[in-house]
């Protein structure tokens, strides 16, 4: 895709693998020029952008750690030097950690904490003064927060705090035309997904969801594009749950 001054462009966090990387392939077809992130190293990234590029669209890739400040920054840095500016951030970039609270480590209750909820605050900060106006913002939470399955504690915390963001965040930024909303998938085949659970537990899950079947990355980044496009100029603040009838 040639370089135009009226493309927008998007960031999205975590989105070296999984649902992330279906969001910015997705992104990059509906015309976006993408910012592309991983934490890990620069290799998935990297890939994930070549693919973008090889089908004519525009995208880089950002090694950075978004529960760093200066992680957050360098993205929307390298994004403006590169794109212009920047229309559309999505925090994709998250870990889960499940366990039961008799169990549940301080260190492991904070890295949870650290990677969701101080990550997004992070992106949420930089979009605030740096998201050009009539922009959007897609942070990401859990169908989980309202089942509250044993286990989850410290994952639901998080997104709890990054549902309450989200709210806050629309009223803040309504006025500068920028809408802001969260997608809440149910259970979604990744890596993420499968980290800490037994096949039982990933059975039942299957048997709950009233479709009878895992979410698909598919099924997630069609909804990111939705929420950034010109039809949800009228949506903010609000909670997307995609989870296949659960909960």
């Amino acid at each position: 895709m040639a370089p135009s001054s009226s493309q927008k462009t998007a960031i999205v966090t975590g989105s070296s693998r999984g649902i992330g990387r279906a969001v910015a392939l997705e992104l990059a077809k509906q015309g976006f020029a993408v910012a592309v992130n991983g934490v890990r190293g620069l290799e998935d990234a990297a890939k994930v952008a070549e693919t973008i590029q090889k089908g004519g669209g525009r995208a880089i890739a950002v090694q950075a750690d978004v529960a760093d400040p200066a992680g957050a920054q360098l993205l929307f840095d390298r994004a403006e030097k590169e794109f212009g500016g920047v229309d559309a951030v999505v925090n994709s970039a998250g870990v889960i950690g499940l366990k039961p609270v008799a169990e549940l480590t301080a260190d492991e209750f904070n890295r949870v904490i650290r990677v969701n909820v101080t990550g997004t605050f992070n992106m949420l900060h930089q979009a605030a003064n740096r998201l050009r106006d009539g922009g959007s913002i897609v942070t990401f939470s859990t169908t989980a927060l309202v089942m509250a399955f044993p286990g989850y504690a410290a994952y639901n915390a998080s997104k709890a705090a990054v549902e309450a963001m989200t709210r806050v965040v629309a009223k803040e930024l309504g006025p500068r035309g920028i809408n802001v909303n969260a997608i809440a998938p149910g259970p979604v085949d990744t890596e993420m997904f499968f980290t800490d659970k037994s096949p039982e537990l990933v059975e039942r899950l299957i048997k709950m969801t009233p479709l009878g079947r895992l979410g698909k990355v598919g099924d997630i980044a069609p909804l990111v594009a939705f929420l950034v496009g010109p039809e949800a100029g009228w949506v903010t603040g609000q909670v997307l749950r995609a989870n296949g009838g659960l909960g």
